[in-house]
């Protein structure tokens, strides 16, 4: 299918996306209710930091800390890797090889249709965000908020990418969805979701800062909070958020082509 055939049909998938966030809304208040995990690590750090600051974190630094993980985990998360692994399961995925448009535009579309759905439960966390005394530590450098949206996007590329490689797997292992638990607990770490990477011991964070783990959640934070970053540095982590997207999204690319040859070669 020509890319002008597939920008014609990208409204209707992104309707039918719509459709399916809607049709599905007991599965995705469950899904939403995952990612409350930062406002558990809000109340235990503000604890730890009510009589002083810790290793640099005074109580109001850890509230705006986790409320910009909850929003930018709100904004970034995916699902797509147990999309896939449930369609080869059910013998769906054969139906979606017979469409013009490539599944990964159509696994897009439907998961990109969800966001406004998402941002509107995280607009409420971003005001508390604004009118506590949270908002001291927010960035006020104009080139670091203008990267933010982008940053937020290129966050949500990444993860969508790692999970499509994850769920490529399942081609090729049965129990490709363990990986994905184990992902989930690196990302847990080293992306800064549990504990603000500045917190963990060097070697880990030396790890983190080198890991994607770090562009899809800590980078759009610390364009937002670090005030140690210059113009340079949030360019630079803009930088490597594309990079990451665009070396993870050519992984996908390979393995599905390969997954698709083998499941065509039995008879998927």
């Amino acid at each position: 299918m020509s890319a002008r055939a597939t920008l014609r049909a990208l409204p209707a998938m992104l309707r039918v996306g719509v459709a399916e966030t809607v049709a599905y809304r007991a599965e995705y208040v469950v899904w939403l209710l995952t990612t409350t995990l930062p406002l558990v690590m809000l109340a235990l750090w503000t604890s730890v930091a009510a009589e002083g600051p810790f290793q640099g974190y005074a109580a109001q630094d850890f509230v705006a800390y986790y409320l910009a993980a909850l929003i930018v985990r709100n904004v970034t998360g995916s699902w797509v890797s147990w999309q896939i692994n449930d369609e080869l399961r059910r013998g769906v995925l054969a139906m979606r090889l017979l469409r013009p448009v490539h599944p990964f535009v159509a696994y897009a579309a439907t998961h990109v249709a969800s966001v406004p759905l998402r941002a509107m439960i995280a607009m409420p966390v971003a005001g508390l965000l604004l009118v506590t005394s949270a908002r001291d530590a927010l960035t006020d450098d104009v080139v670091r908020l203008a990267l933010l949206v982008p940053s937020l996007a290129l966050a949500w590329g990444l993860t969508f990418a790692i999970l499509l490689c994850l769920g490529c797997l399942a081609f090729f292992l049965e129990r490709s969805l363990a990986l994905a638990d184990v992902y989930f607990g690196l990302f847990a770490v080293l992306s800064g979701y549990l504990v603000p990477l500045p917190l963990l011991p060097t070697w880990i964070q030396d790890a983190a800062r080198y890991s994607p783990f770090r562009f899809v959640l800590s980078a759009p934070i610390e364009l937002l909070l670090d005030p140690a970053l210059d113009r340079a540095g949030a360019l630079g982590l803009a930088g490597a958020q594309l990079a990451w997207a665009l070396a993870m999204l050519a992984l996908a690319l390979t393995l599905w082509r390969r997954g698709v040859r083998r499941f065509e070669a039995v008879g998927g």
